[in-house]
């Protein structure tokens, strides 16, 4: 194969690709199909309304995905994937006629058993898809691979979701949907004929029937990483408020801003744009790192568009409203444009904890840690919807539904970063090296991605270890003098950080020995600690004599060290020239910065005069 760009058209992929792409598609053709018809001619059952009937639609489609995620897992490592594959689709052809039936005789009961049943054939696909990927593709393919299939199931949703909308619409709309619905499975079953063959990988395993066992096994291999485990439940959050916000959509355009069917797609368009937007602005604010500093962000904006969708619909007051009256008014405007920035902002919150996942779980549990993710996920979406239901109950309308949600999203995201300061220390390092500053870091691949090493760096001013922090996604662990500990605030932040308190013999020897005994047991773990051999904050820009302690650091745990320069700090608001730091009017903004990473030393090699040297040179 000639390279990625052939992906498309290998007979190994393009079945798999196209299979995704056509049950994402399927999905959300019959699924918005039916949400316009309900909240459109008003279809309820006993006392539920027609608001509480959309509610109801996206828990009994999720349901299957928390009652059998365990099992869908357990199936596609027993069986071969390519049958299972096959067989879901050819399963899938014969709902899309039972819903046809539905739709053209307009039988909602029977609409939403076929809602049920095709949650539980994406319930079942899912592992397959993902499980798949790395059986067919080299592993240099893997990224393409992915990359395809994410953008391709995100264009299907969309095109899905719009034409649903469209359809059911028309004159024909039942009849022509049901068509649609059945041709569409038909061509999936097709594609999915055309796999190659793949062989089970682990046919000796034992089918669990229990539903519930399982998946409660799954949910506690979630918990063994406390930030893995809340990270998923972040995400969770997110799914719980993106499950009511899409819930209330259909009758909010509705009921509230008097729109037509076609306004209702529009703004599922938006919001999908909008999403698929934030993930791709996240990728390029982030510099292709993990940048948790962006979830703190996310969550600002969620709760501040949600707030303003409040404010901006409770006074709505244009009527018979098309897609063009909301384009070419201002209240239009403004609700599209809390839309767009509700579903970007969502992008921001989603795309860090879902990397966060991937990369603090432990390999050998990872995709069982991904399946715990989906199960908690369901959770909650089932949740939102008898949530939503309840508030519909209560006689909330979708305006204070939409203030509750903007409440609850910043309470939640209060507690996530109180749990984890982590995530608001990112965010801290973001604005320093975004905003405040503009950093540059030169050889970033210099900082191992596992395993543990010391990193040595020039000591420039009071901010030095926050910046050096956002040179690698891994947590590192600072070795300060322990009188920075006791500073108001800023003390809290390095408690935090678990920055290791030193002090010179002198001073305090007990404190001193501690340390050591810290950066042994860190390296231990295989972390990274950075130290800054000066013992101080440099008064005249020069770079000071190295202390002998990094010497003893590394007879006591032989590790790499990894040299690195600061450049541009001096001068700045934190730095000591012209007097002491942080006394002076803060003067520059958006300057450049940037810190060098150095060719790894061996320890064996360890000369601190020429360690001293080396970090000089990468400073000119």
């Amino acid at each position: 194969m000639s390279g990625h760009s052939s992906l498309m058209a290998d007979r190994r992929y393009w079945p798999l690709f196209w299979t995704q792409f056509l049950g994402a598609f399927n999905d959300n053709f019959f699924k918005n199909a039916l949400v316009i018809l309900i909240t459109y001619k008003s279809y309820s059952i006993g006392v539920l309304q027609p608001e509480q009937m959309v509610a109801l639609c996206g828990g009994i489609f999720i349901l299957p995905f928390f009652l059998f995620s365990a099992l869908a897992g357990q199936l596609a490592d027993k069986y071969p994937k390519h049958k299972i594959v096959s067989g879901v689709k050819i399963a899938e052809i014969v709902i899309m006629l039972i819903a046809a039936v539905g739709f053209m005789t307009e039988h909602l009961p029977l609409l939403l058993v076929t809602l049920f049943l095709m949650g539980l054939h994406s319930t079942i696909f899912g592992p397959v898809k993902y499980s798949a990927l790395p059986e067919i593709l080299k592993e240099d393919e893997l990224v393409a691979g992915n990359a395809y299939i994410e953008s391709g199931t995100f264009l299907a949703i969309l095109m899905g979701t719009l034409i649903g909308g469209m359809t059911i619409t028309m004159s024909s709309g039942p009849a022509i949907t049901g068509v649609g619905i059945i041709l569409t499975a038909i061509i999936g079953t097709w594609t999915s004929l055309k796999m190659n063959a793949l062989a089970p990988v682990n046919p000796q395993l034992k089918i669990e029937k229990d539903i519930f066992g399982p998946t409660a096994s799954i949910i506690r291999l979630t918990r063994k990483t406390q930030s893995v485990f809340l990270s998923i439940l972040g995400i969770s959050w997110f799914w719980f408020v993106g499950a009511i916000f899409l819930s209330v959509l259909p009758p909010f355009c509705k009921n509230v801003l008097h729109g037509s069917e076609h306004v209702v797609t529009m703004y599922l368009a938006i919001f999908s744009i909008g999403v698929g937007l934030g993930a791709v602005l996240c990728e390029k604010l982030s510099f292709g790192q993990l940048e948790l500093g962006l979830v703190p962000i996310g969550s600002i904006g969620m709760s501040i568009f949600l707030a303003d969708m409040y404010f901006s619909s409770i006074g709505f007051s244009l009527t018979a409203t098309t897609p063009s009256t909301f384009l070419t008014t201002g209240e239009g405007i403004r609700i599209i444009f809390d839309m767009l920035m509700f579903s970007i902002f969502s992008g921001f919150f989603t795309v860090p904890l879902y990397t966060f996942i991937q990369s603090r779980s432990e390999r050998e549990t990872r995709s069982q840690v991904i399946a715990g993710n989906n199960i908690i996920n369901s959770l909650f979406m089932v949740v939102a919807s008898v949530m939503l239901m309840g508030l519909y109950a209560m006689n909330f309308t979708i305006p204070q539904i939409f203030m509750i949600l903007a409440v609850m999203n910043a309470l939640t995201a209060i507690y996530i970063y109180t749990v984890i300061p982590e995530f608001l220390f990112r965010f801290c390092l973001w604005i320093l090296t975004n905003i405040i500053y503009r950093l540059k870091i030169i050889n970033r691949e210099g900082i191992p991605t596992t395993g543990p090493a010391i990193l040595v760096c020039n000591h420039v001013s009071w901010v030095d270890w926050m910046i050096l922090a956002s040179t690698t996604h891994r947590p590192i662990k600072f070795v300060m003098h322990y009188s920075f500990l006791k500073i108001p605030l800023a003390g809290r932040f390095f408690k935090d950080g678990k920055v290791i308190p030193i002090a010179g013999m002198k001073e305090d020897p007990i404190i001193l020995e501690n340390a050591f005994k810290e950066i042994r047991r860190y390296l231990d773990e295989g972390e990274l600690v950075c130290v800054f051999p000066e013992g101080a904050i440099t008064n005249d820009g020069e770079l000071g004599v190295f202390k002998p302690g990094i010497e003893r650091v590394i007879k006591d745990k032989p590790v790499d060290i990894i040299p690195m320069s600061l450049n541009g700090m001096w001068g700045s608001f934190f730095s000591r020239k012209d007097g002491q730091a942080l006394k002076k009017p803060f003067r520059r903004f958006w300057s450049r910065i940037s810190v060098v990473i150095g060719e790894t030393i061996k320890p064996s090699d360890l000369n601190v005069e020429k360690l001293r040297d080396t970090v000089r040179k990468l400073g000119h």
